[in-house]
């Protein structure tokens, strides 16, 4: 009986300091997932792992590829999600991602996967360049409805086109390499510098062309697929097109920052899962996982039109390509806020 009255106030006392005990670990992760995706993956994640918690640290995939690098000898994120291929195999180059293998990575498809030895990134969906045009503002200015790159170069255009800058958006670094892939290195270049003619100006947000289009801002955004998508569900008067020479992508990734956390180890292991693939597949109609991927209502047929892209060569020559293209043509991007 004596030992009774003692355990009970000792159990009590564990029952209070339990939630003090075992609170929530807090996971830093960088990524450059569009705003409206966050809180959905944050609320899937921490409805499966209720002992970790999700601290956003988020830009554009230019912005946050240079903040990582800045932070390369003091890493500050646990794990980065969300960030485009060709800038993943430059953290890995420069030591920042680390080798990790997450549970499922079976089920992935191996061109979504880092191709090179100690794989350390691991894609998550593709995401895609489109050209959002407003089929009202095109109207009334008497413009024609381009089909090809090469249609983007006629003088009628001209001051009507908006395209993300290469070097704050990864959306634009996407599709300035997919010209020059494709075209070779001469070629893209002289391509760029006439289309250039009929650019308004260039954002810092891989989005914003096409939002600006459906605005009326301008007629053409060249811009993210899935921006387009989500702004014709809404009503906007665009049309998507994907120009007939096929168009860059990029597998949008997860890689491990922090070996040392656990916590960090399960999200990674988490983001490439059936629960989280079934998530992306509401934004994007090719996720990592080929049995999850499902069309999007006005989302085109991009798996048509995916133009070959080397992400290892995107990201060694990207500090060249980068400086190259702000000396012929940053004179025409916004400011930045």
């Amino acid at each position: 009986m004596k030992n009774r009255w003692i355990l009970a106030p000792l159990a009590a006392i564990a029952a209070l300091s339990t939630p003090h005990a075992f609170a929530a670990e807090q996971l830093t992760v960088y990524s450059a997932f569009e705003t409206d995706m966050l809180a959905k993956f944050k609320q899937g994640f921490e409805q499966a792992n209720p002992d970790i918690t999700i601290k956003w640290v988020r830009d554009s995939t230019g912005i946050m590829t240079a903040k990582l690098l800045a932070e390369k000898d003091a890493p500050r994120a646990d794990v980065v999600w969300g960030l485009a291929g060709s800038s993943m195999a430059l953290l890995k180059d420069n030591g920042i991602l680390k080798a990790y293998t997450p549970k499922g990575i079976e089920s992935i498809r191996p061109n979504l996967i880092d191709p090179q030895p100690n794989k350390a990134w691991f894609g998550n969906d593709a995401f895609f360049i489109a050209v959002c045009y407003n089929e009202v503002v095109a109207k009334q200015l008497g413009l024609e409805k381009p089909t090809s790159w090469q249609d983007l170069l006629k003088p009628q255009y001209q001051g009507h086109i908006a395209m993300p800058n290469p070097a704050s958006s990864g959306t634009g670094y996407m599709q300035v390499s997919a010209w020059l892939q494709s075209m070779g290195d001469k070629a893209g270049w002289a391509y760029m510098t006439e289309l250039d003619k009929n650019i308004d100006h260039y954002t810092h947000s891989g989005s914003k062309p096409c939002v600006q289009a459906a605005q009326g801002e301008v007629a053409i955004g060249i811009s993210m697929a899935i921006r387009g998508a989500t702004l014709k569900n809404q009503g906007a008067p665009i049309d998507i097109i994907m120009p007939k020479e096929g168009v860059g992508w990029e597998a949008e990734a997860v890689g491990l920052v922090n070996t040392q956390s656990d916590a960090a180890k399960r999200l990674v292991d988490w983001s490439v899962s059936t629960d989280a693939n079934k998530l992306y597949n509401q934004f994007y109609p090719v996720v990592g996982i080929k049995s999850e991927s499902h069309p999007i209502a006005n989302y085109p047929n991009v798996e048509q039109a995916m133009a070959n892209m080397d992400f290892s060569k995107m990201a060694s020559n990207r500090t060249a390509i980068l400086k190259l293209w702000s000396q012929k043509f940053d004179s025409k991007s916004e400011p930045k806020s």
